[in-house]
């Protein structure tokens, strides 16, 4: 038969403390569980409840109950503070974990596996087993590559170019825009142009946003815009084409010309389109003092008109459901009409430099730096 055990006699400041405990410190009330549980163990003890009673009260185990009542015989309310061991010893050193992030940061292939990534079940399959075995299970896995930053994200992609002139033409085309902008232009098109619904975004009652109607007849064909952008003057310019080609190509650095009609040379940013670089274009420009400046191959982002076709979109495609190409023309140049009248409007200012900011940053790019040599 069990020992039974019972409270020794409480002094009156056991008493009130023991029971504010109780009743003002219970689960739901933001109180310690455990100091809770034990002050009732002790109160109810005291009360004359046997140990049986006392452990189906609480659902507890006899025997817990029996050595907290001992403890509080032996030391009073210290000991509804347990003192924690520490709980289980510490199993993998830090050494341990920088060798598992670096793992998680290898191909699978690098280390002759037979797949393109690590999932949590076969990291941990593979360091249980590799040379230095570590044994880890998934969820504390996810946990460790949480710490040192290490997430599951989408593999990027990017070009790097293969331009021997790469810096060559970054410069020049730098030098231009700095020091010679009244006398700078960007030309480049943009497209293409079809007649359909184009999403975007705007104001509207919350739960309530914008609806514009579906087509799935789309037999008008395509159009692309050739525009044109002066760089110290900030006016953008452009006509609506049915394709690319070196006749309307030829047309707008006409125009170009045509804006500056001194007879002193003009500088003209452009990418790298067949159609830019044909010998009648070439043999134009010599004879007409332009000085075509081509961006590297895989920069497009180096062309000033960029940022622009941004904004461009933004306001004159997004929310629209032009019905022809004729009213989609119309709108754009109503639009081009309204830029340049507010050209130097703060708000145009702000989305223009965004949209650069936006075009550069996605290529890692940026004016007055080289790109880092890949590893």
């Amino acid at each position: 038969m069990a020992e039974r055990v019972k409270v020794r006699r409480l002094t009156p400041e056991e008493g009130r403390r023991l029971q504010r405990i109780v009743r003002r410190g219970g689960p739901g009330q933001g109180g310690n569980v455990v100091r809770w549980r034990r002050a009732t163990m002790i109160l109810a003890s005291a009360g004359g409840n046997t140990v049986p009673v006392i452990a189906r009260l609480l659902a507890a185990d006899e025997d817990t109950v029996r050595q907290v009542i001992r403890r509080f015989n032996e030391i009073g309310l210290d000991c509804l503070d347990p003192e924690w061991a520490g709980g289980r010893p510490r199993l993998l050193t830090d050494g341990d974990e920088e060798f598992i992030a670096a793992t998680a940061a290898i191909r699978p292939g690098a280390l002759g596996l037979p797949f393109t990534r690590w999932s949590l079940r076969k990291l941990a399959g593979w360091l249980a087993a590799c040379p230095h075995p570590v044994r880890i299970g998934r969820e504390a896995l996810r946990a460790l590559l949480h710490r040192h930053g290490i997430s599951f994200q989408r593999t990027a992609t990017w070009k790097e170019s293969p331009d021997p002139e790469y810096e060559a033409k970054l410069q020049v085309i730098e030098d231009v825009v700095e020091n010679h902008p009244d006398r700078t232009f960007a030309f480049d098109e943009f497209g293409p142009l079809g007649i359909r619904p184009t999403a975007g975004s705007g104001w509207a009652p919350a739960g309530k946003p914008q609806r514009i109607p579906a087509n799935y007849h789309r037999t008008a064909g395509v159009r692309y815009f050739h525009g044109c952008y002066s760089v110290g003057s900030d006016t953008l310019w452009g006509v609506n084409r049915c394709r690319k080609g070196t006749g309307n190509s030829l047309a707008a650095l006409k125009s170009i010309r045509a804006s500056v009609p001194d007879g002193q040379p003009v500088f003209v940013i452009l990418d790298n389109l067949s159609a830019h670089k044909a010998p009648a274009i070439r043999h134009w420009a010599e004879s007409h003092a332009v000085r075509l400046c081509f961006t590297p191959t895989y920069a497009s982002w180096a062309n000033p008109i960029e940022a622009h076709f941004g904004v461009l979109r933004q306001f004159t495609l997004a929310n629209s459901v032009h019905p022809n190409h004729t009213v989609q023309t119309r709108k754009l140049h109503e639009y081009l009409n309204w830029r340049n009248t507010h050209a130097r409007t703060p708000e145009i200012l702000e989305a223009e430099r965004r949209e650069r900011t936006r075009v550069r940053s996605e290529k890692h790019h940026r004016w007055g730096r080289h790109e880092a040599t890949a590893a």
